[in-house]
């Protein structure tokens, strides 16, 4: 996975410029209506990436000063802050976006080459190095700008972040005993992963269900954002009434 924070930049950079363009185009009617995520209008997609920006920008406060600086107050403030700015009109979420985007790409901008090192940790789950804030923000825009519901959908994904999204989000379901137990192979990044719990010593075990198709298809459906009825589904009980086989049924990834 890029682990190179010059490169991560751009790269958001560029993400950025696309999303924003969407959302420039929006009309009031048009950012009420609903997203693709169940309970939210695209208002609230903006207003989410505009907080998250805010956010993971606090963590990179916190890289560069050795001060904790926590990224939200509450997972509850984050909430009501997301809800209270989702019916605003298009141009000021649009405005939001834009000025949230550029306060986190000065603050990146001012994180020295050591801090990048440093030990962060979000509203939930382990630290991490500072680093992975930026790949952290990349993944936020590239998904939720699919879940806008517009022009932009998973297939328009760049290569290179399908291969490192896959790369973490199917280490994200390893070694768990809630992830049904499948191999996971991308056919155009010759990329193989294994979820759910961890194998024995002798490998994967016979019988073990393999779930096959390109990058950008796999990483929709482990996010969440495809049910992967266009993936190629091999081992496992055979459906019953012939129908096809479906990928097995992941937790809902975050």
């Amino acid at each position: 996975m890029d682990s190179d924070p010059t490169s991560l930049r751009g790269r958001i950079d560029e993400a950025t410029a696309l999303l924003e363009a969407t959302a420039e185009g929006l009309t009031d009617d048009g950012a009420r209506a609903p997203s693709l995520l169940p309970g939210w209008s695209r208002g609230h997609v903006l207003t989410h990436l505009a907080r998250n920006a805010d956010g993971l920008r606090n963590l990179l406060t916190w890289a560069r000063t050795g001060v904790e600086t926590p990224m939200y107050p509450s997972r509850q403030a984050r909430d009501e802050a997301i809800e209270a700015g989702s019916g605003r009109p298009a141009v000021e979420l649009s405005a939001d976006l834009r000025r949230s985007a550029a306060a986190f790409a000065r603050e990146a901008a001012g994180v020295s080459a050591d801090s990048w090192n440093a030990t962060v940790r979000g509203v939930a789950g382990p630290g991490h190095p500072a680093w992975v804030v930026l790949f952290r923000r990349l993944s936020e825009v590239q998904i939720h700008h699919v879940d806008l519901g517009l022009a932009y959908r998973p297939p328009d994904w760049p290569a290179r972040f399908v291969a490192d999204g896959l790369e973490r989000t199917a280490g994200q379901f390893a070694d768990r005993d809630d992830v049904p137990a499948c191999v996971v192979e991308a056919e155009d990044t010759a990329q193989r992963f294994v979820l759910g719990p961890a194998p024995g010593a002798a490998g994967v075990p016979d019988g073990e269900v393999t779930v096959r198709g390109p990058g950008w298809l796999l990483l929709a459906w482990l996010t969440g954002r495809d049910p992967g009825t266009g993936l190629t589904v091999l081992g496992g009980p055979e459906p019953a009434g012939g129908a096809g086989r479906l990928p097995p049924k992941l937790p809902n990834w975050s």
